[in-house]
């Protein structure tokens, strides 16, 4: 009775129960990502478990005592039951502990957050470049369908998904360091020029635009091209692709002929009509672009020598070093959640339905 009432009363004042709907929305919001987080501390705390790595021998090593072994075993929390040490897990993750690397003896949040900004810069302008070409060849494509500009663009969309990005990290250093000497090589800057700039944001390009080094500017930007472009091409052959199917989707229906049976020009017709519909889509298809370049860039950040999250991670593996692969994958996990947020928030902003 009382709900019907609040109904009633909410119908009469538009801005209470659009106020409403808006708070319903944001406390589902949150519980999904709450629910989303829970289910993936759970995750990575059960890999740690089912991964054939003793985590205590990783830290006393395989001469230690039983009693050393059983001291630290204890010192780490594994003697009690199961669900007590993923009770204790949470609680630490929530407070931003993330235990301390066996590898690089520094606890693992501070080595995340000085090594996560690398491959943010990389894969940021990697994506750059996915978008800034991708979305209009693909929908170059798909207006030209059948046409060989349309079977050249879907060949280099085919090339990026099929060769693996590692080798063609390898032949770009061949050609354009060892050959042509157009880039710089591996690492994200020469040697000489290394702790040059103080750290601001992480970013080393922005970090020497802000000192005011252009000399170390253009050397991180000599580095960072090749693998840049070799992740923005991996992102192109995806957005492209995705941008074609949703197009030529658009481009069958009844109202773009009537648009161009009332006169409008090709690009209006294109553009203003079918592109503007397929923006909501996009948005996920380029988020999700985004967090595979954040998190997918290990054999690319392998070959390069790049220091970032990727190599982190997989020299913690190869060390065994759990607490950093296990943080690495969370962050990596959390990206992931953030993005799609992100992509939610602006399929909400730009799709008028989706207000209602």
């Amino acid at each position: 009775m009382a709900q019907a009432e609040w109904h009633q009363k909410s119908g009469d004042d538009p801005a209470a129960a659009r106020a409403h709907r808006w708070t319903l929305k944001a406390l589902s919001t949150a519980g999904t990502i709450a629910l989303t987080f829970f289910g993936l501390l759970l995750v990575t705390f059960l890999i740690a478990r089912v991964v054939p790595i003793d985590p205590v021998l990783a830290v006393v090593g395989d001469r230690a005592t039983e009693e050393v072994y059983e001291q630290a075993r204890q010192d780490m929390g594994l003697d009690r039951p199961v669900p007590v040490q993923f009770a204790i897990y949470v609680r630490d993750v929530l407070q931003g502990d993330l235990g301390t690397s066996t590898l690089t003896a520094r606890p693992v949040a501070e080595d995340i957050a000085r090594v996560f900004p690398a491959t943010l810069e990389l894969a940021t302008i990697g994506t750059l470049i996915g978008v800034l070409l991708g979305v209009p060849l693909g929908v170059w494509a798909a207006a030209r369908q059948g046409s060989a500009v349309d079977q050249l663009i879907r060949f280099v969309g085919l090339v990026g998904y099929s060769v693996p990005i590692f080798w063609l990290g390898l032949v770009g250093l061949l050609l354009f360091y060892v050959q042509l000497d157009w880039v710089s090589g591996p690492g994200r800057v020469d040697i000489f020029y290394d702790g040059v700039v103080p750290p601001v944001t992480g970013a080393l390009l922005l970090d020497s635009l802000i000192a005011g080094n252009t000399e170390v500017f253009w050397n991180a930007v000599s580095h960072i091209i090749l693998p840049a472009t070799l992740l923005g091409y991996f992102s192109l052959a995806y957005i492209s692709r995705m941008t074609r199917s949703f197009m030529l989707t658009e481009l069958s229906r009844d109202y773009i002929t009537t648009a161009r049976v009332k006169g409008l020009s090709e690009r209006q017709v294109i553009w203003g009509h079918a592109f503007a519909n397929i923006r909501v889509p996009l948005i996920t298809v380029i988020a999700l672009s985004y967090a595979g370049l954040l998190e997918g860039s290990v054999l690319t950040e392998t070959v390069f020598v790049w220091p970032g999250l990727g190599s982190y991670i997989t020299n913690a593996l190869f060390a065994a070093d759990m607490n950093a692969v296990l943080g690495g994958t969370l962050v990596v996990g959390m990206v992931f959640v953030g993005l799609n947020l992100l992509s939610d928030v602006l399929y909400q902003y730009l799709d008028p339905r989706a207000r209602q």
